[in-house]
């Protein structure tokens, strides 16, 4: 009986693993078609209009929207990790007046759509001067509820207070506290987050749509959209830009899919 469950689990699981992976091995195919093949059906054979396609892509500012979408989320996710685990670790370890409150509070800005709070901070950069600028799509990532629920959760989980205590009694700082006690013993839950971040970031459309007018600041994915003419859209080379756009967030999975599984299972264990 084990074994059949066994057996059923790891079918089921190549079968959930093949769906999945079918919609990428399509953008890949595609990316090899011209546009006017790609709508005669799907295709499941690449062809040889990828060279054509990619050349395409580079004929226009891609560098520059990889380059950009680069800088914000590198600079969006160091930032927003660092802030999101100060939070987990103040609420974890200090007790002080309205904690309860504070937690709620970040819960409740999780439940609130980042398109109700575009005009306010639209007038917000607006009166700081940074429209037009990249920053409105790095501060934008500085407070992040989910980051900072996300890190309270799991340094409640992973993080032994004794330690603390004992790091105290022995003269340590708090800075030192932090960065060389708690941050190994929260390091799955760093990454996870690393990862998250560093996605929502680089996949981001609106606020980009929104604050950006120059070709020079553009970000992948208004770029990618922004692949046609005046009489025609070049689908194949979208894809060909989705192809080389997702190459970052593949190498970031493979080299963290470790600590990026162990920290959503600590996750999903905490009670």
């Amino acid at each position: 009986m084990s074994r059949f469950i066994k057996g059923f689990s790891y079918l089921f699981l190549i079968f959930i693993s093949f769906i999945s992976l079918v919609p990428f091995y399509l953008m890949l195919t595609m990316s090899t078609y011209k546009t006017e093949q790609i709508f005669k059906g799907l295709p499941f054979f690449p062809s040889d209009y990828l060279g054509t396609n990619i050349s395409t892509v580079f004929q226009s500012n891609f560098i520059q929207a990889y380059g950009n979408s680069l800088f914000i989320s590198s600079i969006s996710m160091a930032v927003c990790v660092l802030i999101s685990a100060g939070v987990g670790y103040a609420v974890t370890v200090y007790n002080f007046k309205y904690k309860k409150f504070l937690k709620t509070f970040i819960m409740l800005t999780m439940m609130v759509p980042t398109q109700i709070g575009i005009i306010g901070y639209m007038i917000e950069m607006r009166s700081f001067h940074l429209t037009n600028t990249l920053w409105p799509m790095i501060l934008i990532w500085f407070a992040n509820g989910f980051g900072a629920f996300w890190m309270i959760q799991f340094i409640e989980g992973s993080l032994p207070l004794e330690i603390v205590e004992s790091a105290r009694i022995d003269g340590a700082s708090e800075p030192r506290i932090f960065f060389q006690i708690v941050f190994p013993c929260i390091k799955p839950g760093i990454l996870t987050l690393c990862l998250l971040i560093f996605l929502w970031s680089w996949n981001s459309y609106l606020v980009p749509l929104v604050f950006v007018n120059k070709a020079n600041l553009t970000t992948i994915p208004i770029f990618i959209k922004g692949l046609a003419n005046a009489y025609r859209t070049d689908y194949g080379a979208q894809l060909a830009g989705l192809v080389l756009a997702t190459i970052p967030l593949l190498l970031m999975f493979v080299c963290g899919s470790r600590s990026f599984i162990k920290g959503l299972t600590a996750g999903a264990v905490k009670g």
